[in-house]
């Protein structure tokens, strides 16, 4: 069946359905499930109509439990309704969860699944958020990549109107739900077909009426409540066949069919691993790749997780069954198992006992652990799970992907291993977050996607301090559906751009490079100095690896053209340039196209600036000659300066030069509990610009510390008698005030390396020079230059002893 094919993220496949069967959404926004609510209030601002005809009411409430509450109410009241939140969110959810679903209220609730806040918060993926939820009646239906957000999301509403249990319908956070894939669309016929109105008009008529009244919500004493709760018993029996059902009726109508438990692999498989979620990408993939090689090994993917059907579980698993491993992307302490892996242990077992298991012999089941916190879950990973289970003993409680080294229940893993991948184009792109690297990738992708016959993913990852941070996108692209849902790693790329030269200093981004690939960087040394600019491991890697090299002074030609610092569209008009997936002209009107939706609403002079930009692209792109030795004497930058504490250089260190995915669990603090003051030791390096000090100009009037939100530039007062050994740079002069000692002095000193370039302190800066009124006691200069001295210097400013703070005014700004 041929179907409209789009590129698009897990969020937008889950909205999109989600809006068109809905006619109340509220919602509060919580990364990373914001961008769902956010679409479903933008298509309903410009009228974008639902299944019915009419524009779903989208309310933004004031907490998560005020959007549970919202829904709850509108469900009293008859309307479809529904809500998109993860992590503590759906906590606040609970209460109001285990009322719509004790009312038998048909509902689904859209998860993008998130890390819970434990020893520490974290904005990233595991099954923490969804598993708090088992208890409180709602459906679990699990979808595992792009196309199945949007898929299963239109059969869990199908499900949900037909048998009245309420769904909770979710997707790996970041990994599926910003993971942008290309996918086939469900369109409205299809929606229409799977949605029976005689279930919607049913929801309608059980809404609370004055017209005919009822009472819900009454309070129950020990004689009646035990009976009551098990009245739903029927409801929960049949919901498995009724989403079974839907599943049915949707392969009918899209040639796309999926199970409640879904095998893949050998049809004789010994040894079997279970997951939910996108994990079972990976795992499909290296199964298959496995099983060509000769390995009796098999996967099956839990779709609907609540309620368990065991005998569905069961009908999936071949009779040639060994050994399982079920694996959880959530860690409960003190249990005796974790969720998944319990549930298919006791359906294993009492099938057995019951004579419904294929097999004879009770398997040996394991359960294991991974991925929390959108850990990386790789090939070799599962590799090493599947080799495990082939041991006479294998280990249970195990962990895969961390080194364990005080409770030892991690399994070792062969980093290198790979699935074959042929003609799959691996690409990294390295830049900054709030850069336009990130969302120019996006509109790569979905160039690629619409404009060619090629099959592309993109998968960014982010850091959670976000602006400013350093950001990679992952894209890949081939001539078959994309099943790797894991990042690029060494050897993986056959394209790098650095859009920061900087980060070449700390990172070794080059190591993931394939041999002959491309490496693109953005430079604003000239072509023919930019070699010797390169430290000397990056120098090695083109050299050894044979890679092609282009550089590009993107900044010189945004500047030129009225861009500022915005890059993103020079660096993806190179990147298109460089692999020519289309012809040039093709090429350049898909990336004017995509501007011109991007950048719209943003006025005509917006548009213009940005096609000014990719039209210069082609002609700044220079491609390097490469020499045959290396001649750099610059090294990789240290992650911390020497001195630091010890804390610092083991861990911080680690994490800041981004390793810490190999530090072993015992250099972690058991409770969160962190030492303090050690972020003074990420030198982050991101300003193109930093202020420089007119201390002739200044009036002391103390502003541009107040106002620089990263303490980057800061005031000191001493006495002039302290200076020993003051650097040829550093600037102070006498301090302004009869509130200070007499002949005291004051330096303002910009830290170099901390500082973002914001340009804040000078904006708010209100002394001018009056010959020349564009020039302040701050003005922005050039960093490369400067960055030296004003190392030095802020090295010797912190050394100075700090004023008496008990005789400050402190109601006075400076």
């Amino acid at each position: 069946m041929s179907a409209k094919r789009i590129t698009i993220d897990g969020n937008q496949a889950a909205a999109t359905i989600a809006h068109l069967c809905n006619e109340v959404i509220a919602i509060y926004p919580i990364t990373p499930a914001s961008p769902m609510g956010e679409l479903a209030d933008a298509w309903s601002a410009v009228g974008r109509k639902n299944l019915w005809g009419d524009t779903p009411e989208v309310i933004e409430m004031q907490s998560e439990g005020g959007a549970a509450g919202a829904i709850h109410g509108a469900l009293q009241g008859g309307a479809l309704s529904t809500t998109f939140t993860a992590s503590q969110g759906l906590l606040l959810m609970l209460p109001n969860m285990y009322k719509i679903a004790g009312e038998l209220s048909p509902t689904v609730f859209h998860v993008a699944a998130r890390s819970l806040a434990a020893q520490a918060l974290s904005i990233f993926c595991d099954h923490a958020d969804v598993m708090a939820t088992r208890g409180t009646g709602f459906g679990l239906i699990a979808s595992a990549s792009v196309q199945e957000a949007m898929d299963l999301a239109l059969i869990a509403q199908a499900a949900t109107l037909e048998g009245r249990v309420p769904m909770l319908h979710f997707f790996d956070g970041f990994r599926t739900s910003h993971e942008v894939s290309k996918i086939e669309a469900v369109d409205e016929a299809t929606v229409r077909a799977m949605i029976n109105d005689e279930w919607v008009d049913a929801h309608h008529r059980r809404a609370l009426n004055p017209e005919h009244p009822l009472l819900r919500g009454s309070s129950q004493n020990p004689d009646v409540y035990f009976q009551a709760r098990e009245t739903v018993n029927p409801y929960y029996s049949a919901m498995p066949a009724i989403v079974q059902g839907a599943m049915d009726r949707f392969a009918a109508l899209t040639g796309r069919q999926y199970q409640l438990f879904d095998y893949r692999g050998h049809p004789e498989a010994e040894r079997i691993m279970v997951v939910m979620g996108s994990a079972a990408q990976t795992t499909e993939e290296t199964v298959e790749a496995l099983a060509a090689a000769g390995e009796k090994v098999g996967l099956v993917i839990a779709r609907l997780y609540r309620p368990l059907d065991s005998s569905a579980l069961l009908a999936a698993l071949p009779a040639t069954t060994r050994a399982l491993a079920v694996l959880d992307r959530t860690k409960e302490p003190g249990a005796g198992g974790e969720p998944l892996y319990k549930d298919v242990l006791s359906a294993v077992a009492q099938g057995l006992a019951d004579g419904q298991a294929a097999f004879e012999t009770m398997p040996r089941v394991i359960g294991g652990r991974y991925g929390l916190s959108s850990k990386e879950f790789t090939p070799g990973m599962c590799k090493a799970v599947f080799d495990e289970l082939a041991q006479e003993r294998p280990k249970n409680d195990f962990t895969i992907g961390i080194h364990d080294d005080i409770s030892n229940t991690s399994l070792a893993w062969d980093a290198s291993y790979r699935n074959p991948s042929a003609g799959v184009t691996g690409a990294l792109f390295y830049g900054l977050g709030s850069d336009g690297t990130v969302s120019a990738n996006k509109n790569s992708i979905k160039i690629i996607g619409e404009k060619t016959e090629l099959h592309a993913q993109g998968y960014f990852v982010y850091d959670s301090k976000k602006s400013g941070a350093v950001t990679v996108s992952h894209l890949r692209f081939g001539p078959e559906p994309i099943r790797s849902s894991y990042l690029l790693d060494e050897g993986d790329a056959q394209f790098v751009a650095c859009h920061q030269e900087r980060l070449l200093q700390r990172y070794d981004m080059l190591a993931k490079a394939a041999p002959g690939a491309v490496f693109l960087l953005n430079s604003s040394a000239p072509p023919e100095q930019v070699w010797t600019s390169l430290p000397r491991p990056v120098q090695q890697h083109i050299i050894d690896k044979k890679l092609s090299f282009y550089t590009i002074d993107a900044y010189r030609i945004a500047d030129e053209v009225g861009m500022g610092k915005r890059i993103n569209t020079i660096m993806q008009t190179c990147f298109f340039s460089i692999c020519e997936l289309l012809p040039s002209s093709e090429a350049i009107d898909a990336i004017k196209q995509a501007i011109e939706k991007s950048y719209g609403g943003r006025g005509a002079d917006i548009i213009k600036r940005n096609f000014s930009a990719v039209d210069a692209a082609i002609d700044g792109l220079h491609r390097i000659a490469v020499p045959e030795q290396v001649d750099s004497s610059i090294e990789l930058a240290p992650a911390v300066a020497e001195g630091a504490p010890e804390f610092v250089r083991e861990v911080t260190a680690e994490i800041i030069a981004g390793r810490g995915d190999a530090l072993p669990v015992s250099c972690l603090p058991v409770d969160g509990s962190f030492p303090t003051a050690t972020a003074a030791w990420e030198k982050r390096n991101l300003a193109q610009e930093i202020p420089v000090w007119d201390e002739a100009l200044c009036i002391q009037c103390g502003k541009c510390p107040f106002v620089c939100p990263h303490a980057a530039i800061r005031s000191k007062l001493f006495d002039p008698a302290e200076l020993q050994g003051t650097p040829a740079s550093f600037k102070h002069v006498a301090a302004r005030g009869k509130e200070f000692p007499e002949g005291w002095h004051i330096s303002y000193q910009v830290a170099p390396e901390d500082c973002t370039g914001c340009g804040l302190c000078v904006d708010i800066c209100p002394a001018k020079d009056k010959k020349e009124p564009g020039r302040r006691a701050l003005n922005m200069a050039p960093q490369p230059p400067l960055l030296e001295q004003e190392r030095e210097n802020w090295d010797y400013f912190l050394a100075l002893p700090d004023y008496d703070r008990t005789t400050l005014a402190l109601s006075k700004m400076k």
